[in-house]
């Protein structure tokens, strides 16, 4: 093993040289008070801070850092010392990274690498983790020496659903084999410099803080966290040296195997360094070493079919046809059957004009999408839950982006797509073979029908669908709080965040905004013993609150003690705990007697005197924050949003996005619940203040309610 040791601990004082005179040269040319920080991130340096619970705010911090570094290095032979060490060049790597964002330098700007990765990414990459979309990360670095072989692996793990980060000269082969890469595709190069790699380690760090709740400076707690649930490994290509060995044995310390492409000898350390010299089995190697499960799809397509692209953005210039409803009436409707006599099963058929094979122009057609499914146990319920998922599917193709829903949506066909052989009936067998693998349970029969014809494509809307949504929303409309007999957990995240536990009602959805009441009454259905389960909605102990007998029995089982009351309707008493992947916060405002609601795509400050990462850093991993709550977007416009405290006209500020983006149903539950019009008129955003002073000046010229209201505390 010395040899590895030897290795390891060259590796990491090449690395702390390195580091220790960039921090010198920094300090003697800013000072050392000049700041230091990643970008959008609450957790300053991630590694150092979760490991030593050292908030580095200043180059003058960093001395200090370097000291630790020499600590860790012991020189000592044996490998758990060694893998020390490898920690220690992970900190150094960070110090190195984190003097290019010096002086508000954007380092990478054209570095073809994306370089730091903020908080709110890692926070949206929650629900797919532990859905799991991505099943689990691949770091990948170095140079292969045939380009072709490493863009192969890449685009394995790209059909496979995994998040794929690139660190060396591999970017440059990837690209030039045609892969897609971006953080849309899920396959992201994150530098060229194999310091960069730390990039990747903090996102696996701050996904321990952020959904784990783990105290920093808890060492021994971050790397078993890591190890148990980040679900990740390393691919090296071609000859590494000590540097990158010291790298490695970083990512070893923190649960994650090395593959490299070479033959290691008797280097080699089972199950965490080892060798696969055939790059045609790095894929299985690497997943079955971290035992990542990739649950094979249904149907095969001439483009990929997998999450990765689920973010695809097609361009207007780069579309072949396009079927929306801005030109073209357009519909898509999931209808149940009760007869199986009445569903010719996995019959897809297109009725009306063929999309024409050649063009030179933008195609635009009208475009009816009609889904008949028949099962024993299928409910009128699902219909709309099924029909939500024809969103994500869609996305699924490679050179295919969907967006809207019922009556109301884009579709987009790439050219290159469909050079590559994509046609609608395609789309048809995506949705047989996705109903019936996700939905097998309540479905037994499904058949698929497109209609192109205008006039065909009309009459169906007006008489049809049109109708049958009415119908559904009417439904939705009496489905409230009051009218059901049970609540329902979602547990999703707990294989993130272990003592946080969603309670989904009628009127709350799943605080990552991705569950309803209806739809985690299917999963239910679909899975008796799932992360779905029912709550008797008995034992009223305070109405006001929203405080219930079995809902906090419930929730103390299902965070195995962690919290044991919760209430639904309030932020101050026993507010329900958070995961990390929260769409939005809420957070007390004292002196304008109300609340700020902050969504995570919002970077910039909040009349709170925090950004949105500050906020989530006090609200996440299943903690209770009298004060501050995470949520979905639809629950703002909710008349039980913070009913306890006075509901929807608490609320004083939020970005302008946000509030476009709620302003019709947030202004509707306004005046139905309070007599007010233009309700979101009267709510401040950054384009008007995020001071204090300005955000009262401006409540007040508009005379907001919150200002009259009993204060909130």
């Amino acid at each position: 093993m010395s040899g590895l040791t030897d290795l390891i601990y060259s590796g990491t004082d090449a690395v702390i040289g390195l580091t220790e005179g960039a921090v010198n040269d920094a300090i003697a040319a800013h000072g050392a008070d000049e700041p230091i920080a990643f970008p959008d991130t609450a957790y300053f340096l991630p590694t150092i801070y979760a490991a030593t619970g050292v908030k580095v705010t200043k180059l003058g911090d960093l001395p200090a850092c370097v000291d630790v570094m020499k600590s860790l290095t012991t020189h000592e032979p044996e490998i758990g010392p060694a893998l020390n060490a490898g920690l220690a060049t992970a900190v150094g790597a960070e110090i190195i990274e984190a003097l290019k964002y010096v002086g508000g330098a954007n380092p990478y700007e054209n570095e073809g690498g994306i370089g730091f990765v903020p908080d709110p990414i890692i926070r949206s990459l929650g629900v797919p983790l532990v859905t799991g979309d991505i099943p689990g990360v691949a770091v990948v670095l170095g140079k292969a020496d045939d380009p072709a072989d490493v863009a192969a692996i890449v685009r394995d793990y790209q059909d496979k659903g995994l998040l794929t980060t690139l660190v060396g000269d591999c970017i440059d082969q990837v690209a030039e084999q045609g892969v897609k890469m971006g953080l849309d595709y899920r396959v992201i190069p994150l530098g060229h410099d194999v310091t960069a790699v730390t990039h990747v380690v903090t996102i696996a760090i701050r996904a321990a803080l952020i959904f784990g709740a783990l105290e920093a400076g808890n060492l021994p707690a971050l790397l078993e966290y890591t190890k148990e649930r980040v679900p990740a490994f390393v691919n090296t290509f071609g000859t590494i040296g000590g540097v990158e060995v010291s790298a490695g044995a970083g990512a070893i310390a923190l649960g994650f195997p090395v593959i490299v492409d070479f033959d290691l000898g008797d280097l080699a350390v089972p199950g965490a360094l080892e060798s696969e010299t055939d790059h045609a089995n790095t894929v299985a190697k690497s997943l079955a070493l971290r035992n990542i499960k990739v649950k094979a799809k249904a149907v095969q397509l001439p483009v990929s079919f997998a999450a990765a692209f689920e973010g695809e953005i097609i361009r207007k210039k780069d579309c072949y046809v396009e079927f929306d409803s801005d030109h073209n009436p357009t519909v898509e409707l999931v209808t149940m059957y009760d007869s199986p006599d009445d569903v010719e099963d996995r019959k897809v058929e297109i009725i009306g004009p063929a999309v024409p094979e050649t063009s030179d122009e933008l195609i635009r057609m009208p475009l009816a999408t009609t889904v008949k499914v028949y099962g024993e146990k299928m409910q009128p319920d699902f219909e709309s839950v099924i029909e939500r998922k024809i969103h994500s599917w869609f996305n699924y193709i490679e050179g295919a982006m969907h967006t809207g829903q019922r009556n109301l949506f884009r579709i987009r066909i790439s050219k290159a797509s469909w050079e590559a052989g994509l046609r609608l009936e395609h789309f048809g067998e995506v949705l047989v073979s996705m109903i019936l693998e996700e939905f097998g349970q309540v479905v037994d029969k499904v058949q698929v029908t497109f209609y192109t014809d205008r006039d065909l494509v009309q009459k169906f809307l007006d008489e049809v669908a049109m109708p049958r949504y009415r119908s559904r929303d009417d439904r939705l409309a009496s489905l409230t709080d009051e009218s059901v007999d049970e609540f329902y957990t979602c547990v999703l995240c707990q294989s993130f965040a272990p003592s946080h536990c969603c309670v989904v009602t009628p009127e709350r959805l799943g605080l990552c905004g991705a569950v309803s009441w209806l739809d985690a009454k299917a999963t239910k259905q679909l899975q008796d013993a799932g992360p779905s389960q029912p709550i008797p909605k008995e034992g009223c102990l305070d109405e006001r609150t929203g405080r219930y007998t079995t809902v906090n029995e419930v929730v103390k089982e299902a965070t195995h003690g962690a919290v044991e009351n919760v209430t639904l309707y309030s932020l101050i008493e026993d507010p329900m705990t958070s995961c990390g992947c929260f769409e939005c916060i809420c957070g007390i405002m004292p002196e304008a007697n109300g609340v700020v609601v902050v969504n995570r795509e919002y970077a910039g400050m909040t009349p709170t005197g925090m950004t949105f990462g500050e906020l989530a850093s006090m609200t996440g991993g299943g903690v209770q924050t009298p004060g501050f709550m995470g949520h979905g977007r639809q629950f703002i416009s909710s008349k039980k949003f913070i009913a306890a405290e006075g509901g929807p006209e608490r609320i004083v500020w939020m970005p302008k996005e946000l509030k476009d983006d709620v302003a019709s149903r947030l202004n509707k539950t306004a005046k139905e619940a309070y007599g007010i019009d233009n309700f979101t008129d009267m709510i401040c955003d950054e384009t008007i203040a995020t001071d204090s002073e300005g955000v009262l000046a401006f409540l007040e010229e508009k005379g907001h309610p919150a200002l009259a209201m009993d204060p909130i505390m």
